[in-house]
Parts: C-alpha cells; sequence; structure tokens
C-alpha cells in the first residue's frame, strides 16, 4: 500500500524492453560452468570493486497493468529518477524498462545474465512494481523473485561468480498494516595464514542481497508525489554515504530512515491512518562491500 493512494506497491520508468545483449553486443558465454574466475582471494574480507566497470544497474519500472484488479502506480516516476541518479554516480551503467510483460522481462534478465561481466565489480537489480506474499507483478500478471534471481547464480552467470548480485524490491508482501509503537524517552543507557592464492569453491547462491522494502505479509508504503519510502531512503543514503561506508551498513540506515521518519497519512481512512513500515535485507553475502570511487 501507498500513502494517500490505493495502490499497493512502487516502480519505475523503464525503456521499450530493448535487447540488452544484442544492443551492447558485449558477447554471450555458454551456459553450464563448474569453474569461473576468482575475483578475489580466499580470505580477502572485502570484494573486489576494482575492475574496469562497476556493473549494470537494471531498473524493471511498472506503473500500469492489464490486470484490472491493480491500479496505476502514481509516484514511481520520482523513485525512478531518484533511482537513475544514484545508480549513475556510483558508476554503475543504467538501463531502464517500463511496464513490461512476465516475458520481456525474462528476455531481458536473461539478455543480461549472458554477457560477459569479467570486466565489472558487480550487477544490481531493482524492481518497482505490486506485489503480495511471494510474488511480484509484471505487467500481465504475478511471478516469483526467484525466476529472475537464478539467472545469476555461479554455474548459470560464471563471470560474476564470486561477486555481489544485489536486489531491491519496492513491492508490498501482503496486506499486512504495522501500527508501532511509541517508545518514551524515561532514561538514557550507555552501554591468517598465507595462503590466500588458493583456489576455493563457493555455493551457486553465494553472494546475493535481496533489500524487501517491508516484511513478509505486509504492505508497503508509497508518498504519490515523492515516490515509495523505501526507494527515497534508499536513494538518500546511496547520495550521502554511498561511498563512505559499506552497503550493509548503509542498508541499516535506510532502514532507520524507513522506520522512524516515515509514517502513512490517511485520516479519511482510519485503518490506513498513521501506519509504519520496516524494510527487510536478506543476505548471502560472504564479503564487505564498499562502492569505492572509480
Amino acid at each position: 500500500m501507498e500513502e494517500n493512494s490505493k495502490n499497493l506497491t512502487d516502480s519505475v520508468d523503464s525503456g521499450q524492453g530493448n535487447d540488452v545483449g544484442d544492443a551492447w553486443g558485449l558477447g554471450k558465454p555458454s551456459r553450464v560452468h563448474r569453474i569461473a574466475r576468482m575475483p578475489v582471494e580466499r580470505f580477502g574480507s572485502e570484494y573486489n570493486m576494482n575492475h574496469r566497470n562497476r556493473g549494470f544497474a537494471l531498473i524493471f519500472n511498472h506503473e500500469y497493468f492489464d490486470l484490472p484488479s491493480l491500479n496505476s502506480r502514481s509516484g514511481t516516476a520520482a523513485d525512478c529518477e531518484n533511482l537513475v541518479k544514484s545508480f549513475q554516480r556510483l558508476d554503475f551503467t543504467v538501463c531502464v524498462f517500463n511496464d513490461l510483460k512476465y516475458r520481456e522481462i525474462l528476455r531481458e534478465i536473461e539478455a543480461v545474465s549472458r554477457l560477459d561481466h569479467s570486466d565489472n565489480d558487480c550487477i544490481a537489480i531493482c524492481i518497482l512494481s505490486h506485489g503480495e506474499l511471494g510474488y511480484i507483478y509484471a505487467r500481465d500478471g504475478q511471478y516469483k523473485l526467484e525466476s529472475i534471481w537464478t539467472y545469476f547464480t555461479a554455474d548459470r552467470c560464471p563471470t560474476l561468480a564470486g561477486k555481489p548480485k544485489l536486489f531491491f524490491i519496492q513491492a508490498c508482501q501482503g496486506d499486512q498494516l504495522d501500527g508501532g509503537i511509541t517508545l518514551l524517552n524515561d532514561r538514557t543507557e550507555t552501554d591468517s595464514s598465507s595462503t590466500g592464492g588458493l583456489s576455493y569453491k563457493i555455493p551457486n547462491h553465494a553472494d546475493f542481497l535481496i533489500a524487501y522494502s517491508t516484511i513478509p505479509g505486509f504492505y508497503s508504503w508509497r508518498n504519490t508525489t515523492k515516490g515509495s519510502w523505501f526507494m527515497q531512503s534508499l536513494c538518500q543514503e546511496l547520495n550521502e554515504h554511498g561511498t563512505k561506508y559499506d552497503l550493509l551498513t548503509i542498508l541499516t540506515f535506510v532502514c532507520r530512515r524507513v522506520a522512524i521518519d516515515f509514517e502513512s497519512n490517511a485520516p479519511d481512512r482510519p485503518k490506513m491512518h498513521q501506519q509504519k513500515q520496516i524494510p527487510c535485507i536478506t543476505t548471502m553475502m560472504t564479503r564487505i562491500l564498499r562502492f569505492n570511487e572509480k
């Protein structure tokens, strides 16, 4: 759900569904792999963010839907514009797709997964749409997020093996509401070895991070002019601290912003009025991620 809106989630501007692989002409490696190049030594504490390129940031924006049960998503253009600027500031190559159908989304995802990412630090994918528990909506129907991110597992996309694969999801995960609780300030309390060059094996599902705008089962709020609470907070933190702190620290600050700075304003609908939200971060990261200056 969104503040002052009947919509349940957010989305962003996008292009015409151009074939990313063909358009960028970066080649298409074979799909079955059991060995990949080591992007960082075995015991390295941080991801290698010193490749030639930062990598791609794909934004899938959904404002309009073919399903009569889904309202259009006002305010999504603000989210999209902010995301483009934030990721470009961090040296990503940004590509935006608007209102794609599910098969069109898969076509773009597969094309990108087949590119050669050897000279890239990582990949980021943002999805802005309606959603419910376990599902996200494309223009023509719902799908599971796993149908997207599984294209980037280490065995299917070996040139991203050992590199961060970041997903940012602005969508509802249910219809529950969080009224929050007021905290009263009653008182103040103060409270290796040299084998780094050895080869090593990693799980295919390592190095993923999925940042959801809300926790499972709950609404995700969006202001119809300023954009979603989550994307507003994410972009602000990336702009202010994107090259200063590691990503998990940044996302902690994002959670704090959403949790404390926002509250729904719908006095004409008492059930929806003065509601709160908290993002949910799922991480399979194995190292610290810092967006160092290029």
